[in-house]
């Protein structure tokens, strides 16, 4: 890879991944627009999935991780033209963080009320997370495995097959939720909620079958963990532990919005679901120019191809940040058509389409923070990752949050101080890239 990587290069990689990206946000936003228009209870409904997935992003976030280490890894042995060096690491890691989401399963399903009353929870909205919860969390094996297996096939240069499977699994999702939520008559009983967290887990099982067949199918990687641990293991625990420790810091980030949201009335909390789940998509849908950096800054990382590494980070700036544009554009046309999807009940329209607006501004720098995130991924630089979440969560979200919410401002002040909690995750990386690399791209 010595000469220039063309648009249609990071297209190839960064469209498949964009869709395979998404799968997870449309679980959750699918259960939202379902169950936000059920004709009982709709509003501690939507609030109740709200609060959920809210929860199960921190738990994907701090083990999914591993798809993150293992693309890496795998991309930069197959730069250096050693890739049988890292064939025993992808099932052994799988083995590893598939073991770890049991122990998540056994240590909070029984505890699930307490857990979402921390998230202020209460009456109604709290029965309804609890219930959503002990079926959804049966799924979380299944999501992490996939997300693994997924990071197995970005480091082999290969976005294609987890796109169909995500495709796959969304279409599943979206065709239970209405069968199980609304029920057929005379033969499937309305389920609402439950229904809901029955088709997200049948959908996760269904990706996690698809990723089975296509990583042994299709790829020399073998899902059969063997010891003796590879070499890279120890190199492969480190990026998890900083990955966990940053991802514990962005939850905080989720923690205090969604708690802050819950604690303004049913209303706030559902307005705010419906504008985080879209943020979410936002984000995914700029996941996929991520990955695109994180897979091929791994491979030229690999080759020590610095000059071509930082023409690639060029084009990727640009390309996020036209994508985030086009993302906000898109989202003002559509501003209030949008909001009547999730629900009909006016006061949370109301609360939501006073803070959408925020959302849909801060999507080119989402878009910035992202794609730095993925190019550093890829290099395995995952300290310097923690550090800058750790800065931007404790320093710079956390008491611009405390300073508006006391000045009354609710939704706003969620808004403004993720808004400022991307722009500190952004602007370092960019620095600490260009710092270090355009100096070497000048000496190859």
């Amino acid at each position: 890879m010595s000469t220039s990587i063309s648009l249609k290069q990071i297209n190839k990689l960064a469209i498949p991944a964009l869709i395979s990206g998404v799968s997870e946000p449309i679980l959750s936003l699918t259960d939202a627009a379902i169950v936000g228009n059920i004709e009982i209870n709709a509003t501690e409904s939507l609030a109740a999935v709200g609060i959920v997935t809210t929860f199960l992003s921190m738990l994907i976030w701090v083990l999914g991780q591993t798809r993150s280490a293992i693309s890496s890894l795998v991309s930069q042995y197959l730069g250096a033209n050693n890739l049988e060096a890292i064939k025993s690491l992808p099932a052994q890691a799988i083995f590893i963080i598939t073991s770890l989401s049991v122990l998540i399963i056994i240590t909070t399903y029984p505890f699930a009320e307490s857990i979402f009353k921390l998230y202020n929870a209460s009456n109604l909205i709290l029965d309804y997370s609890v219930d959503y919860y002990q079926i959804r969390v049966f799924g979380f094996p299944f999501t992490l495995f996939t997300i693994a297996v997924f990071g197995t096939f970005r480091g082999l240069q290969n976005t294609y097959y987890p796109m169909l499977i995500a495709i796959v699994g969304t279409i599943a999702n979206i065709i239970l939720d209405v069968v199980l939520v609304y029920g057929v008559d005379g033969l499937i009983p309305a389920m609402h909620i439950r229904g809901a967290a029955y088709a997200s887990v049948a959908a996760q099982l269904i990706m996690a079958l698809l990723s089975i067949y296509y990583l042994l199918r299709k790829t020399e990687i073998s899902l059969k963990p063997t010891f003796p641990f590879n070499k890279e293991i120890k190199t492969f625990i480190i990026m998890i532990l900083n990955l966990f420790v940053r991802t514990l810091a962005l939850n905080v980030t989720l923690y205090y919005a969604s708690a802050f949201s819950t604690s303004y009335g049913k209303e706030y909390i559902a307005a705010y679901t419906i504008a985080i789940n879209l943020w979410f998509l936002g984000a995914f849908i700029v996941d996929g120019y991520a990955s695109a950096g994180n897979i091929l800054s791994g491979k030229l990382y690999g080759q020590k191809n610095y000059k071509i590494l930082v023409e690639l980070s060029n084009k990727l700036i640009k390309y996020g940040v036209f994508l985030g544009i086009i993302i906000a554009v898109i989202g003002g046309f559509l501003y209030y058509p949008i909001g009547n999807i999730f629900t009909n009940d006016p006061e949370v329209l109301n609360q939501f389409y006073n803070i959408f607006w925020i959302v849909l501004a801060m999507q080119p720098l989402c878009a910035l923070a992202f794609i730095f995130d993925g190019v550093f991924k890829g290099l395995g630089k995952m300290k310097y990752l923690r550090n800058v979440l750790l800065f931007s969560t404790f320093i710079i979200f956390v008491p611009i949050l405390f300073w508006l919410d006391a000045l009354d401002y609710k939704l706003y002040a969620i808004f403004i101080a993720i808004t400022f909690w991307i722009i500190a995750r952004g602007v370092p990386l960019i620095i600490k890239f260009r710092r270090q690399f355009l100096p070497l791209s000048q000496k190859t």
